[in-house]
C-alpha cells in the first residue's frame, strides 16, 4: 500500500483505502466502473490524504500531493486517478453541507496554484469545454460523501475527491468504439449499483448542452430541472465568488466515479 501512496499515511489512513478497495473488488456488488476496477489491480491508483475538511491550512497539503501526482500520472497508464481522503468525522453532515465544503476545497486550489491556467482550456465554467485545472494539467473531479446514500457510486464512508487528468479520457472518447462499448457496459452496472436513476447532468465533455461542472458533485436523489440562472460557485482568480447555495438552484444532495469513462 505504501508505494500507492504520495506522502505518510496518517493512523486513520489505511483504514479508508482498504474500505474502498473492497468496494472496487466486489465480486457480489460489482463496481460499476470497470476502469476503477482495473486500476486498483494494476496499481495505477495513488492516495493521498489531508487532516480537515474544515481548516483550510490543512488543505495546503492536498496542492503538495496533486502537484506530486501530476508529475508522473502518465508513467501510471490511462486507468489512473489520485484519490484524497479527509480525516474521518464521528458525524454526517448534509449533502448540501458536503457540496459547500467541496467547492470552497477547489477554489483554494485555484487561489493558491502557481501555474497558469492551461491556455487551451476557457476560464468561464459556462463553456462546455471548461473543466478545472491545477498545475496548468486539466483535470475532472469527483465528490464522494458519507451523504450520500441512494446513489451509491457517489458514496463512501469518508469524505473523498477524485482527481483525473483529462488525459485518461483521450482515448475513449463518445465518437470511438473503445469508449462507446465501455459507456454500454459501465451504464448497465450503474442502472444495478445506485437506487435512483442517472443524473441528469451526466453528459459527454465539449456537448453543447454539457456543463463539466454539474458532473463534479451530483445529487443523492433525482433533482428538478437545474435554474437556467444557476451559476457554478468556482470562480478564475480576481472575479467575484458566487454563494455555493446558489449555484445548482436546489441541494445537490464515486467513488472513482462511473464518469470515469461511462459518463465522460
Amino acid at each position: 500500500m505504501a508505494e500507492n501512496v504520495i506522502g505518510k499515511i496518517p493512523e486513520w489512513g489505511s483504514e479508508c483505502v482498504l474500505e474502498l478497495r473492497e468496494t472496487l473488488l466486489s465480486e457480489a456488488s460489482p463496481f460499476p466502473c470497470t476502469f476503477a476496477v482495473s486500476g486498483i489491480k494494476r496499481d495505477s491508483l495513488r492516495f493521498g490524504f489531508v487532516e480537515s475538511l474544515d481548516d483550510p491550512d490543512t488543505w495546503e497539503r492536498l496542492g503538495e500531493v496533486l502537484t506530486e501526482y501530476l508529475a508522473g500520472y502518465r508513467e501510471l497508464g490511462r486507468e489512473t486517478s489520485l484519490i484524497v481522503f479527509f480525516r474521518p468525522e464521528g458525524r454526517t453532515r448534509t449533502v448540501e453541507a458536503y457540496r459547500e465544503r467541496f467547492w470552497s476545497v477547489l477554489q483554494h486550489l485555484h487561489d493558491t496554484d502557481e501555474s497558469p491556467w492551461p491556455a487551451e482550456v476557457p476560464q468561464d465554467t459556462d463553456d462546455p469545454w471548461w473543466e478545472f485545472s491545477f498545475g496548468g494539467t486539466p483535470i475532472f473531479v469527483v465528490c464522494n460523501t458519507p451523504a450520500h446514500e441512494r446513489r451509491r457510486s457517489r458514496h463512501s464512508p469518508v469524505f473523498f475527491i477524485t482527481f483525473q487528468p483529462r488525459w485518461v479520457f483521450e482515448e475513449l472518447g463518445a465518437d470511438t468504439p473503445p469508449g462507446a462499448a465501455a459507456r454500454r457496459t459501465i451504464r448497465k452496472r450503474l442502472s444495478r449499483y445506485d437506487t435512483v436513476e442517472a443524473a441528469p447532468e451526466l453528459g459527454s465533455y465539449g456537448d453543447a448542452d454539457n456543463r463539466e461542472w454539474r458532473q463534479y458533485f451530483l445529487a443523492d436523489a433525482p433533482a428538478e430541472p437545474q435554474d437556467g440562472a444557476a451559476r457554478c460557485p468556482f470562480r478564475p482568480r480576481g472575479s467575484q465568488p458566487v454563494p455555493a447555495g446558489q449555484a445548482t438552484g436546489r441541494d445537490s444532495g464515486m467513488l472513482l466515479t462511473p464518469k470515469t469513462v461511462g459518463e465522460e
